[in-house]
């Protein structure tokens, strides 16, 4: 079963951007779309990105599309999460997770599945 690791995350003012990178181990990386959730407090995980196998393919949920962007490298078992233009309702934790698809993760329980520790992402207004 693969393992998850997230860095990355931390304290920034609106307006400003970090990135995320999400480490996985093992040999079959390139096997599972990864994608992101997270979890702000007081409310349910959801969803925020996901990319294919290859790379090919992107989903992101509405609220930080042309915003965030996902990208992977297979050789380094690596997927990151470029957040720009961050806002106060940015404010989460941050996870990494496998799927098989973008599509199914997109809709899948936000609480089943693959998942790192977290990283802290904190955006002051």
């Amino acid at each position: 079963q693969v393992q998850l690791v997230e860095s990355g995350g931390g304290l920034v003012q609106a307006g400003g951007s970090l990135r995320l990178s999400c480490a996985a181990s093992g040999r079959t990386f390139s096997s599972y779309a990864m994608g992101w959730f997270r979890q702000a407090p007081g409310k349910e995980r959801e969803f925020v990105a996901a990319i294919s196998r290859s790379g090919g393919v992107t989903r992101y949920a509405d609220s930080v599309k042309d915003r965030f962007t996902i990208s992977r490298d297979n050789a380094k078992n690596t997927v990151y999460l470029q957040m720009n233009s961050l806002k106060p309702e940015d404010t989460a934790v941050y996870y990494c997770t496998t799927d098989e698809s973008t599509a199914t993760m997109a809709h899948r329980s936000p609480y089943s599945g693959t998942w790192g520790q977290g990283t802290q992402v904190t955006v002051s207004s």
